[in-house]
This record gives structure tokens, sequence and C-alpha cells, in this order.
């Protein structure tokens, strides 16, 4: 029995991806929002012992995990040096400073509120 145009549409219908769903999914993790945070507010190339310090007290896994992910997804840039010892450096790209607009305010949110949250 051959398909008509419409049967094979619906068969093929890949729902819509809420925008809000994927943001949260890209920044759900426990480390996401500190590292991307740290990487915007700092806005130069950092080495990963220099990122490691300044969001203590992330795991060296953990970060290694956060970097590659952004780095994926087009967030940060990662830049080896040919040297010996190997120089790595990450630094946010255009794309992931955008994200200060969404960022920005849940830290504004957090300086004013943070006190009044149940511990």
């Amino acid at each position: 029995m051959a398909k008509t145009a419409a049967q094979a549409a619906e068969n093929n219908f890949v729902p819509p991806v809420c925008p809000m769903t994927s943001f949260v999914n890209l920044i759900a993790g426990k480390w996401a929002i500190p590292v991307l945070y740290r990487l915007i507010v700092l806005n130069a190339p950092l080495r990963f012992g220099e990122l490691l310090r300044a969001i203590a007290p992330i795991t060296q896994k953990e970060l290694t995990r956060q970097l590659r992910l952004f780095e994926q997804r087009g967030l940060v840039s990662r830049r080896v040096y040919p040297e010996i010892p190997p120089r790595v450096e990450y630094q946010i790209t255009e794309l992931g400073l955008s994200m200060r607009e969404a960022l920005q305010p849940l830290a504004e949110w957090m300086n004013h509120n943070g006190h009044r949250l149940r511990r």
C-alpha cells in the first residue's frame, strides 16, 4: 500500500523543541553556570589551573567535562600552544559572551534575594 504525502509527513514529524528546555539542558549541571559566568566576567584567555582556582571547589574532572561540553556547543574556545610543557587556554566565544544577557539578571536576583532563601 502506497503512503500518501500526508502520511509520510506525519511519520517524519519531529515535535519542535522548546527553546527554554534546550537552554535549561545546557546549563542544568551543578557547575555549568559558575563556569560560564566566570569565563564571561573574566573575558580573557585562561589556563585550566586558573579556572580551577577561580571556580573552587570544582573538581578537575567536572571542569574538564564542562569545558568540553561548552567547546562542543561553541560557547568556549580551546587553544593549544605547541610548547613544552603544553599550554592550553580557554576563552569564552562571542556566542558564549551573548549569554551574559541571560545570566546577569539571575546574578542580580541572587544578590538581592539570596539572603532570603531557606537553607
